[in-house]
């Protein structure tokens, strides 16, 4: 596990990096919408310093989901 969502977002522009300066087009396409979301959710919640889980974020992106 990651210890904050500031660590998780900067992990995740090394990676997209790291996947980009290779070629791998699916890996990069899943860190920069991984790296969107987390964005998205921090900008929600300014003061939490905690990396939300998977269905944290997706809850959060998609409040008005069943």
């Amino acid at each position: 596990t990651v210890e904050s969502i500031e660590i998780h977002i900067a992990k995740d522009r090394e990676e997209l990096a790291k996947a980009k300066a290779s070629g791998d087009q699916a890996k990069a396409r899943h860190f920069s919408t991984e790296l969107e979301e987390l964005e998205t959710y921090r900008s929600h919640h300014p003061g939490e310093h905690k990396d939300p889980t998977s269905l944290e974020v997706h809850c959060d992106l998609n409040p008005d989901a069943p």
